[in-house]
C-alpha cells in the first residue's frame, strides 16, 4: 500500500522537523511548511491524505485556511492542532470543515492514533446507496441527487452515510458521533447540530427529495 500523504503547516521549525521525522518512522509521506499560503497551494496542486494545520499560524488563521481549502475542493481529514482547548474554539473549526483536534502539548503517538483513525474513516469501503434520491460517490467524495452533485469533508460524508444506511430508521446521536469522528475524540451536541445543519444545507442546494429530520430526544433521520 502507498504510504500516505501527509501536508504539515505548522509555524514552530522544531515541532516541525519532529513531525516529519516521526511521520516518516511511522510509515506517513509527510511534507511541512511554516504558512498557510504554501499549504494551500500544495494541497490544491496535489491530492493529500490529510492534512495537520496549526492554528496560530503567523499569516492566516488555521481555521481560515481551513475554510480556504475546502471552497478549492480539498476534502482531505484536517487535524487541527491548537495550543488551546475552548468549546468555542473547537466548535469554529467544526463549522469550517475541520475533523479531530489535538490540544498542545501532546503525545505524539496521539497524534499518529488520530491520523490514522482519520484515515480510516475518510476512506469507507461501500458506501451505503439510497431508495430516496441520494447516492454517494466515494470517487469524488460527494453526495448527489438528479444532475446536482454536492462536494462533502470526510465528517460530513460519515455522518450521511450512516443515514443513508439506515433507510430511513432513526439514528441515535449518540451512533453518529462514533460513525462521524474518531473513538476518543471529544465532540459536544452542538457540534454534531452544527454538521448536521451543514448537510441540511447541501440538500437544500441539491434540491433533493428527502431532508434530514429531527427526532427529538432521539437522534435524526431521513425523509
Amino acid at each position: 500500500m502507498m504510504e500516505p500523504r501527509v501536508l504539515i503547516v505548522e509555524d514552530d521549525a522544531e515541532l516541525r522537523g519532529i513531525l516529519v521525522r516521526g511521520l516518516a518512522e511511522e510509515g506517513f509521506r509527510a511534507e511541512a511548511t511554516s504558512n498557510g499560503a504554501d499549504l494551500l497551494k500544495r494541497a490544491v496542486a496535489a491530492p493529500a491524505d490529510a492534512l495537520v494545520v496549526d492554528i496560530g499560524l503567523p499569516d492566516t488563521d488555521g481555521r481560515d485556511l481551513c475554510q480556504a481549502l475546502r471552497a478549492q475542493g480539498v476534502e482531505a481529514p484536517v487535524l487541527f492542532l491548537t495550543a488551546r482547548d475552548g468549546l468555542v474554539e473547537r466548535l469554529a473549526g467544526f463549522r469550517v470543515g475541520g475533523d479531530d483536534y489535538l490540544t498542545k502539548p501532546f503525545a505524539f503517538a496521539e497524534l499518529v492514533a488520530r491520523l490514522q483513525a482519520l484515515l480510516r474513516r475518510s476512506r469507507p469501503e461501500e458506501p451505503p446507496t439510497s431508495d430516496r434520491g441520494l447516492r454517494l460517490d466515494p470517487t469524488r467524495h460527494a453526495v448527489a441527487a438528479g444532475d446536482r452533485e454536492r462536494s462533502l469533508t470526510p465528517t460530513e460524508y460519515r455522518l450521511i452515510g450512516r443515514l443513508l444506511g439506515e433507510s430511513g430508521g432513526v439514528v441515535r446521536r449518540r451512533d453518529l458521533v462514533r460513525a462521524g469522528w474518531p473513538e476518543g475524540a471529544i465532540v459536544h451536541e452542538n457540534t454534531l447540530d452544527a454538521y448536521i445543519s451543514r448537510l441540511r444545507r447541501k440538500l437544500l442546494e441539491l434540491a433533493a427529495p428527502c431532508e434530514i429530520v429531527t427526532v427529538h430526544g432521539v437522534g435524526y433521520r431521513l425523509e
